[in-house]
């Protein structure tokens, strides 16, 4: 399946989820997230705010119960679109957001920047992922282009999925760079252990 159609299905399937399912759904991978070394060695983390039913990374930022702990010793970096390219600045519950070009929820432009050398954990968006860790995302490029620039390409990095959209393989392109974990409410995947195989952690 090309790319546009298989974007489209998923997408589809995504936002038909009940809001009970999303947010279930939701909350284990925010627990999955909680426990992996990847999360709690991390001091500085990307994230975003979910936008058209993706996973909600929200219990992680300290507003729901599990996730004050992380939101107290995180500092968490949320992404704006200017032009072409993800700013990326420090965000806290108590700061102001707006609505970006896409419709997705935004810092502030006047809220303090991250710089790459800040940032040690990077949790990507994904309309799918496949098993050898590629990402399908929504056509954009703007996280290609972000995790292909050098101050970038070697920060750690999670998918985030819903299982169904977790698939055996994706058409992928030249330029297209896996990532180095997938997560989804069934746990963290490793596209460098045997395929199939499952670490929870």
């Amino acid at each position: 399946m090309e790319k546009i159609q298989l974007r489209r299905s998923l997408l589809k399937k995504r936002q038909s989820m009940s809001v009970e399912a999303w947010k279930q759904k939701s909350d284990r991978i925010c627990t999955h997230i909680l426990t992996s070394p990847l999360f709690t060695e991390a001091k500085t983390v990307l994230a975003y705010f979910s936008f058209r039913q993706e996973p909600d990374l929200s219990p992680l930022f300290g507003d729901k119960t599990g996730g004050q702990d992380a939101h107290l010793t995180k500092i968490w970096g949320l992404p704006r679109c200017v032009g072409n390219s993800l700013y990326w600045h420090i965000w806290t519950l108590n700061d102001s957001v707006q609505i970006g070009t896409y419709g997705i929820t935004e810092p502030h432009p006047n809220a303090p920047t991250i710089d790459p050398d800040q940032v040690d954990l990077i949790l990507v968006p994904c309309v799918a992922c496949g098993h050898q860790g590629y990402r399908l995302g929504y056509g954009g490029g703007y996280y290609d282009r972000l995790l292909a620039a050098p101050e970038w390409a070697t920060k750690p990095t999670i998918g985030i999925v819903f299982d169904f959209a977790y698939l055996p393989e994706l058409p992928i392109e030249p330029w297209d760079k896996p990532l180095g974990a997938v997560c989804t409410e069934t746990g963290i995947n490793y596209p460098s252990l045997p395929d199939g195989f499952r670490r929870k952690l």
